[in-house]
């Protein structure tokens, strides 16, 4: 799928390894807002934009904090790190500004993966 411009996007997925499949699903969608497109036994593709998407891929997993962060828009920012903080999820910055114009919140997925959350109403 093309953008405005005829351009293909060059960012296709972001895979995200996951030992609890059910747990990540839940992060991901109910959490955060993202829709579920497909889901079976070991995947589930949730929606990021046109021709975009989140594959959680349920297997063993290493998470890392000096490895890639994935970056997501939300609408509703701090009411979304509230549920997740209400569910016992780790927050490892609450919503602020940053200098680059977003008001951002760093969480810990179920995995324990890195999830840059930004405001998308900002």
């Amino acid at each position: 799928m093309e953008n405005m411009t005829g351009v293909r996007p060059p960012l296709r997925r972001v895979i995200v390894s996951t030992e609890d499949l059910d747990r990540a699903t839940v992060f991901y969608a109910d959490v955060l807002g993202l829709a579920v497109a497909s889901r079976d036994r070991d995947f589930a593709v949730l929606g990021l934009g046109p021709g975009q998407e989140l594959l959680l891929h349920r297997r063993p997993t290493v998470p890392s904090d000096t490895a890639v962060a994935v970056g997501l828009l939300v609408e509703g920012l701090s009411a979304r790190v509230e549920r997740w903080r209400e569910m016992g999820g780790s927050i490892i910055d609450e919503p602020r500004p940053q200098a680059w114009g977003e008001v951002m919140a760093v969480l810990r997925d179920p995995d324990g993966h890195v999830v840059c959350v930004s405001d998308a109403a900002v």
